[in-house]
Order: structure tokens, then C-alpha cells, then sequence
């Protein structure tokens, strides 16, 4: 039996409110759970916050027995500090081909490791003469 801990939708149209729950995996998404280890309430209230409450027992206890978390779990125990980042992927454009360039999971940019173009440019010209039109004359 695989464990995994994934929301549980309640509250009404247009209103969603979820219970973070573990359950079967085979078993549907508002049927049968094994536990109810919190809550999760996407709308903001009224000071604008989203709401959520876990048992941190329990979740730590089912994460340790093997339960795994869905994508948006994953995010919230992320959020909650239980979890390390999700792995997160930029996309190049719609459709297309993945881009492979890392990115921030708390606010969404690709991360930067380029080094900048007139660094590199007077690196490779230490000791080499210019002729003027960007090809490197050796002495």
C-alpha cells in the first residue's frame, strides 16, 4: 500500500478548503483517508493571508515511514520548513523544450551564475594584441 500525503478538497464552489490528509494512493481524492494531519485554506482572509495548520508530529511521522507528498504538499511542507525545495525547472517557452537553468522556488527567477562578458574579455586578452575587429593577434 503506498501512503500519500495529499489535499482533500472541502467548502463550497468558487470557496475551496482543503484538509491535508494521508491516504491510499489508489483511493479518491475525497474518499477514504488513513489521517487528517491539517488544514489548508488558499483564499486570503481577512488580513490577506493564506491559512494553513499542520500537525508537524504527524507529518514528520509519516514522511519517515515512506508517505509521499503530491506537488502541492510538497509545497506547503516546504513552505512550513519541513521539506527542502522542491526541484523547480523554467520553462522556455510553451510547449517547447524545457530550460535547464535553475530557479528560485520562493519567487520564481532563474538563478544567474554567468560571469559578465568584459571580465572574461579582458581575461582572454592578457598578453594578446587586438587587431581591431575581435580576433586575438598573438605576439
Amino acid at each position: 500500500m503506498v501512503v500519500r500525503i495529499r489535499l482533500s478538497r472541502f467548502g463550497c464552489k468558487n470557496k475551496p478548503f482543503y484538509r491535508v490528509t494521508a491516504a491510499n494512493s489508489r483511493s479518491p481524492r475525497d474518499g477514504k483517508h488513513l489521517e487528517v494531519l491539517g488544514y489548508y485554506n488558499p483564499l486570503p482572509g481577512t488580513d490577506n493571508g493564506k491559512r494553513m495548520g499542520l500537525n508537524f508530529d504527524r507529518v514528520k511521522y509519516w514522511l519517515s515511514v515512506g508517505a509521499q507528498p503530491s506537488e502541492p504538499v510538497q509545497r506547503i511542507l516546504f513552505r512550513a520548513g519541513l521539506l527542502p525545495p522542491p526541484p523547480m525547472v523554467a520553462m522556455g517557452r510553451k510547449g517547447g523544450p524545457r530550460d535547464t537553468r535553475p530557479v528560485c522556488p520562493l519567487t520564481g527567477r532563474i538563478l544567474s551564475t554567468e560571469k559578465t562578458a568584459s571580465s572574461e574579455k579582458i581575461k582572454d586578452s592578457e598578453g594578446q594584441k587586438d587587431d581591431g575587429s575581435g580576433n586575438a593577434i598573438s605576439s
